[in-house]
This record gives C-alpha cells, sequence and structure tokens, in this order.
C-alpha cells in the first residue's frame, strides 16, 4: 500500500492540472470538476491497490474523471445539453488545456489576486497552503479567497476556452504572474523534504514555451521565459549530494545547462529592443548576468544593481527592494545594504516573508554583529527543511563561502 500511496502522490504533482482542465471540459463546471477529480484520486488509491498501478497513470485518472463527470451531469439531469463535448477522445488530455484552464481563471471579472491565487490552486495544482504562503497571507484567508474567485466565475458563466485576440491584452499579465509564481514554486519549495519541486517548475517552462507560441510578439513572454530558463539551468548544482543548500557561489557552474542559458540569453536581448521593459524582461537581464558569468567573483553586481534600481522603477516591490539590498551589499557593502533591510523590516509589508530575517542575518553576520535573534526569525519562518537545516548551520558558526541571496 506504500508504494501505492507513492505512486498516487507522483501522479498528482504530475498529472493533476491536465486531468482538471479535461474534467472542466466536459462539465464547463470548476466546482463539479474538481470534486470529480477529488472522488478519482479517492478511487484510484483502492483500485491500484487491487489492479496495480497502470502504465500510464494519467490517462487512467483522465478517463475516470470524465466518467465521474458524465455520471455527475446524467444525475443533475443535464447530459443531453452536454452531448457534443462528449466527441472528444477521452484516453488523453489536449495538449493546451492545462493554458485553457489557466486562461479560465485569469479572467478580468475577478481583482488580480484572485485570478493568481485561484490558478495557482486549481489550473497548476499548487496546495491552498502554499498559495497562502506566496501572498503572505493566513491559509484561512487564501481558502475563502479562493472558493469566491470560483463561485464568480460559475456565475458569470465564463467560458471554457483561449480567449480570443483581442481578450489576451487584459488577462496577460495576470497569467505571467501565475506562471512565474508555479515556477518559483518549484525553484524553492515552500514547505517539504526537498529543496525544489522540478514538475512545478517543468510544468511552468512548459506553459510559458505554450504562451509565447500564442503571442510570439509580446516582449514580456520571452522575459519570462528567459527568466525561467536561466534559473532553471543551475537545478542540478543547488544541492550538494547529500541535499545541503548550496549557494552560488558554490555552486559548480560548468554543471550548468548551457543550451539552456544561451537560449535564455537571447530571449533576454529581444525581449529588451523596442522601448523601456517590463518586469519579467529585466529579472531574466539579472538572472542571465548571474547564469553568464564565468565565476562568483566575476559577477557584474554593479550592472546588476543599475537593473534592480530599473526593476523597482517598473515594479516597486518590497521584494524587489530586499533582492536590491543584496546587491547593494555586494556593491556597497553589508552596513548599507543592512540599512536598507532595517527600513523594509520596520515597513511591516513583508512580515512572515522567510527571506528577510534570512538576508538580515546574512549581513549582521558579514559585519561580525550579533545574529542569532534574526536567524532564529528564519528558522521559525522556513517550512523546507533545506532551507531550515542551512540557517541551522549558519546560525552555529558552520564555514560557507562568500554570501549571496540566489541559490
Amino acid at each position: 500500500m506504500t508504494d501505492i500511496r507513492a505512486a498516487l502522490a507522483d501522479a498528482h504533482r504530475r498529472e493533476w492540472t491536465a486531468v482538471l482542465a479535461a474534467t472542466v471540459r466536459v462539465t464547463r463546471d470548476l466546482d463539479l470538476a474538481e470534486e470529480c477529480v477529488q472522488d478519482t484520486y479517492a478511487a484510484a488509491l483502492h483500485e491500484w491497490a487491487r489492479d496495480g498501478v497502470p502504465a500510464r497513470p494519467g490517462a487512467w485518472l483522465t478517463t475516470a474523471a470524465r466518467h465521474n463527470a458524465l455520471d455527475a451531469l446524467r444525475r443533475a439531469r443535464t447530459l443531453r445539453s452536454k452531448l457534443h463535448l462528449l466527441v472528444e477522445p477521452v484516453a488523453e488530455p489536449a495538449p493546451d488545456d492545462s493554458l485553457r484552464l489557466v486562461f479560465l481563471c485569469c479572467h478580468p471579472a475577478l481583482a488580480v489576486e484572485s485570478q493568481v491565487a485561484l490558478t495557482l490552486r486549481l489550473a497548476c495544482g499548487v496546495a491552498t497552503p502554499d498559495v497562502a504562503a506566496a501572498f503572505l497571507v493566513p491559509e484561512a484567508t487564501m481558502a475563502a479567497r479562493i472558493t469566491r474567485a470560483k463561485k464568480k466565475i460559475v456565475a458569470a458563466g465564463i467560458p471554457f476556452r483561449i480567449p480570443a485576440a483581442s481578450e489576451l491584452p487584459d488577462r496577460l499579465d495576470a497569467v505571467l504572474t501565475v506562471l512565474h509564481l508555479l515556477f518559483t514554486t518549484g525553484h524553492t519549495a515552500p514547505a517539504g523534504p526537498s529543496l525544489t519541486r522540478d514538475d512545478l517548475a517543468r510544468h511552468a517552462i512548459r506553459l510559458t514555451r505554450m504562451l509565447r507560441a500564442l503571442m510570439p510578439d509580446e516582449r514580456e513572454v520571452r522575459g519570462l521565459l528567459a527568466l525561467l530558463l536561466a534559473n532553471h539551468a543551475r537545478r542540478a548544482t543547488r544541492v550538494d549530494e547529500h541535499g545541503r543548500l548550496l549557494r552560488l557561489s558554490e555552486q559548480d557552474r560548468a554543471r550548468w545547462d548551457r543550451e539552456a542559458i544561451a537560449e535564455a540569453d537571447a530571449l533576454v536581448v529581444s525581449a529588451l529592443r523596442g522601448g523601456r521593459p517590463g518586469r519579467f524582461a529585466v529579472q531574466a537581464a539579472i538572472a542571465a548576468l548571474h547564469a553568464t558569468a564565468p565565476s562568483y567573483a566575476d559577477t557584474d553586481w554593479p550592472q546588476i544593481l543599475v537593473l534592480y534600481d530599473e526593476l523597482l522603477r517598473v515594479w516597486p516591490s518590497p521584494v524587489v527592494a530586499l533582492n536590491r539590498a543584496v546587491a547593494v551589499a555586494e556593491v556597497d557593502g553589508p552596513s548599507a545594504a543592512l540599512a536598507e533591510v532595517e527600513t523594509l523590516d520596520q515597513d511591516g509589508r513583508l512580515a512572515g516573508y522567510r527571506y528577510l530575517p534570512a538576508v538580515k542575518a546574512d549581513l549582521l553576520r558579514r559585519l561580525g554583529r550579533a545574529a542569532d535573534a534574526a536567524y532564529e526569525d528564519a528558522i521559525a519562518l522556513a517550512d523546507n527543511d533545506a532551507e531550515r537545516a542551512f540557517l541551522t548551520d549558519r546560525r552555529a558558526g558552520s564555514p560557507q563561502a562568500p554570501s549571496s541571496h540566489p541559490y
């Protein structure tokens, strides 16, 4: 039974989005589709224990969920009006179903935060606690926000389709935000034993490539794809063989994915042309500078700081200001950076954000000042085991390479 549970958990991580998207195509009702898919996963635990794990779990789950949906429609006496939907193949979801589901959830009738939260939860399969962590709000608050958003979509009768070309601009920023947050959740998992969740990171990249095919002239789409590729190129070197987190300065650059970095670099050049760049293009330029530096010592920190100044102009976020402070530490020293971090700490908007006390602790440590309290705060907020172990080692005074925030 343990093997069955592990297989089902893996299928949930890999297949949830595609199964839900295929089921929504039948029900046109998010709540009903989600209920049918949840029932399917529950049934799979017993049926796979009896019959064995199927060779293609995604196809099995998709077919079973759609059958559950059809049964529910029959019970509701609405099957006749849905018959035209049944001519589609049921063994596998269409390749762009996931992107359709993203656009469905990112509807301008919803507040932007609700669009992003609903999409992360339903279209991307991110757990509600992790969605809440991304927004720095309590889990109960996020659950209520997602429920309200689902009800509004149902009440508005929003169709399950890729919007017309004229409708895309109104949804693009929310879609890009969702894909970025999805990748971020995979690049550094908010909780759990592993630093990363590569399934989520790869899913974000795949959806972004699909979005680029749909909107090839959008510079910010190219910028986002470049950002994801430049960061994902380091995935093999971010922990050692024991799962210990490695800082950017410790990573073996010879093992970075040079093909992905070259593609990202070309996309950055393209995204920066044609006027002032948007927030994803600027972030991609920063990531590309890290990825293309021959060594940590050769990183062009002054140029990175200039880019952070521009990013703060186009996206005045306290998280951006915190990341900028890391660059300030490399250019102007840790004392100048600490003053900016303490201002952010007093501001209060990053309360509960685990990287604020982590950066503060690191700067205090570099200045030879007491950092235990800041480390304790960072450890208390870290639900990822690899991050918590790293911070615990730092607090204990384990020797480390020169510090930088990206890892």
